[in-house]
């Protein structure tokens, strides 16, 4: 897992962003740290089905985003 799978990174841009945690500016794509906490995203829910390389569906009814936040989603559930 990367630093953008982290409940703790805040993104600033594309590449880079923030830790919560230590408020360091950490690169999105490197390694996690020992801190890694991983946060809810589509990717990791029961419901998602991916379409395409980006691109997936929700329940088969919605379209979603396989690193789309779903930290207030009611019917997440870890896959």
């Amino acid at each position: 897992m990367n630093h953008i799978d982290c409940k703790y990174f805040l993104a600033v841009d594309v590449f880079k962003g923030l830790c919560k945690r230590t408020k360091e500016s950490i690169s999105a794509d490197e390694a996690a740290c020992a801190d890694f906490d991983k946060t809810p995203k589509c990717k990791h829910c029961k419901d998602f089905l991916a379409t395409a390389e980006y691109l997936g569906m929700c329940k088969n009814k919605a379209i979603a985003y396989p690193d789309m936040r779903a930290e207030n989603c009611k019917d997440f559930s870890w896959n």
